[in-house]
């Protein structure tokens, strides 16, 4: 009985990590995409800025126009922070108009 009790408890660690990282990987492009762009829209230093996102297997690139080079780091910085972002390219344009 105790055999059995200890094998069970085995297949449960070793199948918790498996069976959560799996459901991990089903976040899709379009939901970090969404994700990405309320962050940035809430974020009071690049809310308003006409930046675009695209995600791509996890890799998110911003286009678009940011005034300073500060806004520019603090766009990426967010994206960096969205679960399932495996990567950030920064395509903003600096254009203090």
């Amino acid at each position: 009985m105790t055999r059995f009790f200890y094998l069970a408890l085995g297949l449960m660690l070793v199948l918790t990590p498996l069976l959560l990282a799996q459901k991990q990987k089903q976040i899709t492009d379009d939901t970090i995409r969404d994700q990405v762009m309320v962050k940035l829209a809430n974020d009071q230093d690049v809310g308003g800025m006409p930046i675009d996102v695209d995600v791509r297997q996890g890799v998110a690139t911003l286009k678009g126009k940011v005034r300073n080079d500060k806004q520019k780091s603090k766009a990426e910085k967010l994206a960096k922070k969205v679960k399932g972002v495996t990567g950030v390219t920064n395509q903003l344009v600096i254009s203090p108009d």
